[in-house]
């Protein structure tokens, strides 16, 4: 049974990527051959609080300076030594500027290296478009063998960076920068695998990811006042997808919307519906980005510009409702 945040602890509001180096140093401290590099960002990344967290763990930071492509060599090379090496930076550039490395020397020979960068989505604000990495669940998801974990929320994240910490081989965990509201309660223990029915419905399904929960939960509250009953997943593994969960909701609702910071191409929108064609054919709609870069302004401000609030999963779930 998952355990969710309390009204009080609901209220508080923090972003995922504040559960890194925190986490890093718990797990450290649990006797956890843990390793981080990081690419001149270990302040933003918050990786920074893992080598302050003892005099021993400043010596298992790594800071590489601006030059991600190797900062991922030096952590497949520590894995190789038998460490668990976490790398930081930011999404654009930890994911983008690197992915050759990912690839060929992480993915390939499934090194246990654990991606992390954050700051990914539109949720950089008003650091703009050049910084908003938007696709990389498509460049991940594409690549053989990579766990790919989302958090909606700090206790999410926390659980997310323990489980990329015990799962064998590449994994990666998005995190953000802006803060969000607390979802689960702290310590809650997540599947790699696993979504979660976190609001039940009988008239349609939506399937979110990272800061679209808050969005899907907020849509459901203002759907359920025009009679419209929507069932809200947690799609916290986006790699593997949990298939029984999904399948399950939508052939109970009959169709479904899917939402998420990412760009539709290739991202949590093309699983689902990948999945739904191949098993259970219903009417979807995509809440995502489309065919777009980003743009400087407040987080609040760029959800609502790009069709990513509340109010747009609210017109997608009557869009497909119309097409059942």
């Amino acid at each position: 049974m998952i355990a969710f945040a309390t009204e009080e602890q609901a209220q508080e509001k923090k972003a995922t990527r504040a559960a890194l180096g925190v986490t890093l140093a718990a797990l450290a401290d649990e006797g956890m051959d843990i390793v981080a590099v990081d690419a001149d960002l270990s302040g933003s990344t918050t990786l920074g609080k893992f080598g302050a967290a003892k005099p021993e763990y400043a010596e298992r930071l790594f800071n590489v300076g601006i030059a991600e492509q190797n900062m991922i060599d030096v952590a497949a090379g520590l894995a190789l030594t038998g460490s668990i090496a976490f790398t930081g930076s930011f999404a654009v550039f930890g994911i983008g500027r690197a992915y050759d490395q990912i690839r060929n020397t992480v993915a390939y020979s499934k090194l246990n290296v654990k991606l992390t960068p954050t700051h990914a989505g539109i949720s950089v604000g008003p650091d703009g478009g050049s910084h908003q990495m938007l696709e990389d669940l498509s460049l991940t998801q594409a690549i053989p063998g990579i766990t790919i974990l989302v958090p909606a929320d700090y206790s999410a994240a926390e659980a997310a960076v323990r489980l990329a910490a015990e799962t064998e081989g590449p994994v990666y965990v998005r995190l953000g920068r802006a803060s969000v509201p607390t979802l689960y309660a702290p310590g809650v223990e997540l599947e790699v695998g696993k979504a979660y029915v976190i609001r039940e419905g009988s008239d349609a399904t939506i399937v979110a990811c990272g800061v679209e929960v808050n969005e899907a939960l907020k849509a459901a509250d203002l759907l359920a006042a025009e009679g419209i009953s929507a069932e809200v997943i947690d799609c916290f593994s986006v790699k593997p997808l949990d298939a029984e969960t999904i399948l399950g909701s939508v052939s109970k609702t009959g169709c479904c919307v899917v939402a998420e910071e990412h760009s539709i191409y290739g991202g949590l929108g093309s699983a689902v519906s990948t999945l739904l064609s191949e098993n259970h054919p219903v009417p979807v709609s995509l809440v995502g980005m489309r065919d777009k870069f980003g743009k400087s302004g407040e987080f609040e401000e760029l959800l609502s510009y790009f069709h990513l609030d509340a109010a747009s999963i609210v017109e997608a779930v009557k869009a497909a409702v119309s097409r059942k």
